[in-house]
């Protein structure tokens, strides 16, 4: 599989990932979790949807819990550079005759509801209410501390076709895993536009289907006190796995469930990729160290469960990658 050029100037700008919007069974029950067990504060809650934002965002939220009958991941928010660039978006999907359409989003400017060629839900927007900074506001911290959302991670049946479709929208690879065949295929890749490893990945799997989303933490003792804290208070069942430090990324992490079965990694110690001529990490598909650099396998759950998104059909992948999994 081809590793994608950068695109330096691409149809409408994407400045980072911004917000997800998901379906949840009980709010109450994932109001505790999200904001007694995480941190996340809340911003506003009504009977049908609850706002959380971290300690670090002025904007008005970065996850939004949506009363459903069945769980699923709604929405991956994105915020433009710019009104124009909403346009830009609008006329870019439409030209693909992908699924583009402008509604109104609570407590956001102008947003457009967009489908990418995989089957990934967007919401793009430029403008959102803004909030009271609390950064500095100790008396509001708990769990671990959860500063700023960092990214998705979403499972992709084509996983070429999805680099590909992201790299012409300006997103650049920075690390990626891929088989040591004698026709070498992706299995796994990070795309970021903010200047970190990933706003976005892909795993190779059923999809289209959310991954998980993450949140950046301070340090790591962070995650360990959040360790801590979900054995001693009814959560021990939902940490799926670590903690500990990625290969790819270098990030201390910790990947935790909540009551819908919805994946959070709480994420810190990631590094600088702002420079043009960064050039992407290969790492291959069989190295122990590219999932834990401490050699431990991610779970089989990691690879068989994820968060649809509703009324999307699930497909099988074009390929069959072959991770090291845990026993």
């Amino acid at each position: 599989m081809p590793v994608p050029k950068h695109v330096f100037d691409p149809p409408f700008s994407i400045v980072r990932c911004s917000h997800a919007v998901l379906t949840v069974r009980d709010l109450a029950a994932s109001r505790r979790f999200y904001e007694d067990a995480i941190g996340l504060k809340v911003e506003d809650a009504g009977r049908d949807a609850i706002y959380f934002r971290g300690m670090e965002e002025r904007n008005h939220h970065s996850l939004v819990l949506k009363r459903g009958p069945e769980p699923a991941a709604e929405r991956l928010g994105f915020k433009v550079g710019s009104e124009d660039d909403l346009d830009r978006a609008r006329a870019f999907f439409k030209e693909r005759q992908l699924p583009a359409e402008f509604v109104e989003v609570p407590f956001q400017g102008r947003t457009l509801h967009a489908t990418d060629a995989a089957g990934n839900r967007l919401e793009l927007t430029f403008k959102m209410d803004q909030a009271e900074r609390i950064l500095q506001q100790y008396g509001h911290y708990r769990g671990c501390h959860p500063q700023r959302f960092d990214h998705f991670n979403v499972f992709a049946y084509d996983l070429q076709a999805s680099i590909d479709f992201y790299a012409s929208l300006g997103f650049r690879l920075t690390e990626y895993a891929e088989s040591d065949d004698p026709e070498p295929r992706i299995a796994a890749a990070w795309m970021h536009r903010k200047g970190s490893v990933h706003d976005i990945a892909f795993t190779n799997g059923r999809g289209p289907r959310l991954h998980h989303i993450a949140y950046w933490v301070p340090t790591a003792l962070h995650i360990i006190h959040l360790c801590d804290l979900m054995a001693s208070t009814g959560y021990l069942a939902n940490m799926e796995r670590g903690p500990g430090r990625h290969g790819i990324s270098n990030a201390f992490f910790l990947y935790v469930r909540d009551p819908d079965g919805h994946r959070t990694e709480l994420y810190t110690s990631d590094y600088l990729t702002v420079d043009p001529d960064f050039e992407p990490i290969r790492w291959s598909l069989r190295d122990p160290r590219r999932q834990t650099l401490w050699g431990t396998p991610a779970p089989r759950s990691w690879f068989d469960e994820g968060s649809a998104f509703p009324g999307t059909p699930v497909r099988a992948p074009l390929f069959e990658a072959k991770p090291i999994i845990a026993d």
